[in-house]
């Protein structure tokens, strides 16, 4: 393989000089690090980094290959990759091809053998900022056209990941894998409002015995009551809340109907529904090693985290409590009710990729989904 020069040119001028794989074409978005070790394919095919050139900071990418079982959505959502080392010849019993190949069949470009340490201490230093990756532009020219890019902060996404129908999760769309069949009326139902779902959500949830239904995030809150669920989930997404007032106020009208749940962008969507205001953070949340405390129980547990924007914990209202909190920043990662059957996380309980201790909060929100049904 022939490698081709590829660029790396951020918003405010700085470059990093590498070498061109995936696709040759040229991309651009905003460019964010993820500290998880492992878990590219699940990183690039979650719906949050749509709009955005992902740069993992472990070194070494692509050396187990791409298998069936590990997609979040039906594609690559991520505009680029940016790393240390591409593995060209993965070793893996479940590979189906590489990483390279992988991207290139999506036309996706990718740029490696770029110095990634010294790229996520610019941009922690900077913040984040727009990027450009390419194989044709001279640096300058790449320069000069970053800086008249459209702002990921001024752009909706979600319109571009969740779905456009009405559909009932019965199985893994890749693998064909059946999921666990259920016993029935006795199977609560849980409406999933569809921002940008990774499909491991769905997935759990069917493992833990619940009839799964996908709404699209255009639907109305009518609309969404009218399919009857036991409970509703706010599924994570990309881009600035702030953008969807429309889709807030859907919410609105929905909180205290049923037992919600959030998870991320559903997280947040939650606490503007209620009065509270977001702000974007510095450098964003995205790895698998985000240590956040549950205040009810005081203990710690370490997350799998993807967002750049947060809920202004000054700005709580509407009985709003703050269940869980980034032992990082002192940021907000979880709300609860006062009265209503709510609960939100800002972080993954469904990790892919990282650690999957926190799946006791599907089980929380299930729980509460149950005792209304008794009610």
């Amino acid at each position: 393989m022939i490698n081709k020069k590829a660029i790396l040119v951020l918003e405010d001028g700085a470059f990093y000089e590498g070498s061109s794989f995936g696709a040759t074409s040229t991309t651009y978005g905003e460019v964010v690090f993820n500290t998880s070790m492992t878990g590219y394919q699940e990183m690039l095919t979650d719906p949050s980094y749509a709009g955005q050139i992902l740069m993992p900071t472990y070194p070494l990418i692509g050396n187990y290959g791409i298998n069936k079982m590990n997609f979040e959505s039906k594609h690559i959502q991520a505009r680029g990759f940016a790393i240390r080392e591409c593995c060209h010849q993965p070793s893996h019993r479940q590979s189906e091809y590489t990483l390279h190949e992988f991207l290139i069949s999506q036309n996706v470009p990718g740029i490696s053998g770029i110095d990634t340490r010294a790229v996520t201490r610019h941009i922690r230093s900077g913040g984040v900022m727009m990027g450009i990756i390419s194989s044709d532009m001279t640096i300058m020219e790449a320069q000069e056209q970053v800086r008249n890019l459209p702002k990921y902060d001024a752009t909706r996404f979600v319109q571009d990941t969740g779905t456009d129908r009405v559909y009932a999760w019965q199985e893994d769309e890749n693998t064909n894998r059946k999921t666990p069949s259920l016993a029935g009326d006795k199977s609560p139902h849980i409406a999933v409002i569809d921002y940008g779902v990774k499909y491991s959500i769905l997935r759990i949830l069917r493992q833990m015995g619940c009839h799964v239904t996908v709404v699209p995030h255009t639907s109305s809150a009518d609309n969404i009551l009218a399919a009857a669920p036991d409970g509703i989930l706010l599924s994570p997404g990309p881009g600035d809340p702030s953008l969807l007032q429309d889709i807030t106020e859907t919410v609105k009208k929905l909180a205290g109907q049923k037992p919600m749940m959030g998870i991320c962008l559903g997280h947040q969507l939650i606490g503007q529904a209620l009065g509270a205001k977001t702000f974007k953070l510095k450098f964003g949340h995205r790895g698998g090693n985000h240590p956040v405390r549950d205040i009810a129980t005081g203990r710690v547990y370490i997350t799998a985290q993807n967002h750049g924007y947060a809920l202004d914990a000054a700005t709580l209202k509407g009985g709003l409590d703050i269940s869980h909190i980034s032992l990082n920043d002192g940021t907000v990662e979880g709300l609860r009710h006062q009265e209503l059957s709510l609960i939100t996380i800002q972080y993954h309980a469904e990790a892919s990729p990282g650690p999957l201790d926190n799946l006791y909060l599907f089980e929380r929100f299930l729980e509460m989904v149950k005792s209304e049904e008794k009610l």
